[in-house]
């Protein structure tokens, strides 16, 4: 078992913008900020949850503070391509993250209680977390397209991501990149991630764009979709019609 740790500090403020206003918005970015080295990838992320969806309804909520369990994965994963078990906390607006990086099938050995990792804090808690709320399993899969911007020598990073959707269905990341549409009216969904304070010229291209802050959660936007309907059946019919979606920039 292969593993790195890594842990995120930082505000992620959001907004849900127009193709426009995608398309004015990255043309003044440029003058500032860096495409990454990977372009734009594809991210997919099991959530786990309890039976009774105790963490995607506390955090539907909107409380104080609220936390997710996940499996990330940039595209399909291999049996040796490295997938992150990732908890995620929220509290008075600060992201913290804590994520080791190892395999698919180590993630979800240890998920199920077949494996055991101690080494480090994160790995601890990770422990902690799975033990505490007991019978996590998958829940949703969420899959979309991300194109990330880098400033060189700042911890600012801005992300787009495009055609967002899920499966309750095949709930790994190594059968397919195929799900039901989230969002019917191609709206991206933007994420400015600092560590303190924005930097005034960021701040300036937000005025100069009139982008609007919306809040959005892909895996809670999924859940309300399908809010009382998990049964076998209709988990067979989404099988049915969740297709590949090309999404051209």
């Amino acid at each position: 078992m292969i593993k790195s740790n890594q842990v995120f500090e930082r505000y992620e403020l959001k907004y849900i913008l127009t193709k426009t206003e995608y398309e004015e918005f990255k043309k003044e970015l440029l003058n500032h900020m860096k495409v990454d080295k990977y372009g734009i990838s594809t991210i997919q992320s099991v959530y786990f949850d309890t039976p009774d969806y105790k963490l995607i309804t506390k955090s539907i909520d909107k409380p104080v503070f609220k936390e997710k369990i996940r499996l990330r994965s940039y595209g399909l994963a291999t049996e040796d391509s490295p997938c992150y078990l990732e908890i995620k906390r929220k509290a008075e607006g600060l992201v913290y993250k804590r994520r080791i990086s190892l395999k698919e099938e180590d993630a979800l050995n240890f998920m199920n209680y077949k494996v055991d990792i101690n080494d480090s804090q994160i790995e601890r808690e990770l422990k902690y977390f799975r033990n505490y709320y007991k019978n996590l399993e998958p829940s949703m899969l969420i899959i979309y397209e991300r194109e990330s911007f880098y400033k060189e020598n700042s911890e600012v990073r801005v992300t787009f991501d495009f055609n967002p959707r899920y499966r309750t269905y095949d709930l790994n990341l190594h059968t397919s990149l195929e799900g039901i549409p989230l969002n019917e009216n191609d709206e991206i969904y933007m994420e400015i991630k600092v560590l303190n304070n924005m930097p005034l010229w960021l701040t300036e291209i937000i005025t100069k764009t009139k982008v609007k802050r919306g809040s959005i959660s892909k895996y809670g936007e999924a859940y309300k979709r399908v809010k009382g309907h998990t049964s076998p059946a209709l988990r067979k019919g989404e099988a049915a019609y969740g297709k590949l979606i090309q999404f051209n920039i």
